[in-house]
């Protein structure tokens, strides 16, 4: 018997409805649907919740195939996880940039170094630029940590993407208008990224 079924049957011999299950538990009345249909399975945690709630082992809840694939899954989410703080955290460290003299200004013969709050020595459009830019990044970087539970497909799909794209405009952008210093700190910020989704596949 398939773990839904065990625990769709598990539930009708106690006489629980799916919400009395689910506040036991402490999950969503959907999160218990999804299990009894067979669309997913529950994390370790709540797995084991549920062998203690029911008074049964973890081999009579599940077959080896099914403890093999909890854990993979269980294995996958906290590797989104981590990716998922990583890219948050590597987003909001672009508001650095505010603070550290990265950007070069020039005042008369004289090249200084500034931060991005007091470099006033670049043309305006320049200027409004890079603060489009490092808004939109710290942005993206809060959105990513505060939203890590959300399920919405497109921000699933959309975060990574606009994370790089970012990313990758900022370099350009820091290029053309020769900040080498900023664009070399955020390249760095790039190739961190690359490299933990590489790591990832």
């Amino acid at each position: 018997m398939e773990f839904h079924e065990k625990l769709k049957e598990l539930r009708q011999q106690r006489g629980l409805t799916q919400e009395e299950l689910a506040k036991a538990l402490y999950v969503s009345r959907t999160a218990i649907s999804k299990w009894e249909s067979g669309r997913g399975y529950p994390n370790i945690d709540s797995i084991k919740a549920i062998a203690k709630f029911f008074s049964i082992s973890l081999d009579e809840l599940l077959s080896s195939r099914e403890v093999l694939e909890i854990a993979e899954a269980d294995e996958k989410q906290k590797e989104k996880y981590i990716c998922d703080l990583v890219f948050g955290l590597l987003d909001l460290s672009a508001g650095l940039l505010f603070f550290l003299p990265f950007f070069a200004e020039r005042a008369g013969d004289l090249i200084s170094s500034a931060s991005l709050l007091s470099l006033d020595g670049v043309q305006r459009y320049l200027k409004i630029s890079y603060l489009i830019f490092v808004i939109l990044t710290v942005a993206v970087g809060i959105l990513t940590l505060t939203l890590q539970n959300c399920q919405a497909s497109a921000w699933v799909k959309s975060k990574v993407k606009i994370s790089l794209i970012l990313s990758t405009a900022g370099v350009f952008l820091f290029i053309i208008s020769r900040q080498p210093y900023a664009a070399v700190f955020v390249f760095a910020l790039l190739i961190i990224k690359a490299l933990l989704l590489i790591k990832r596949k």
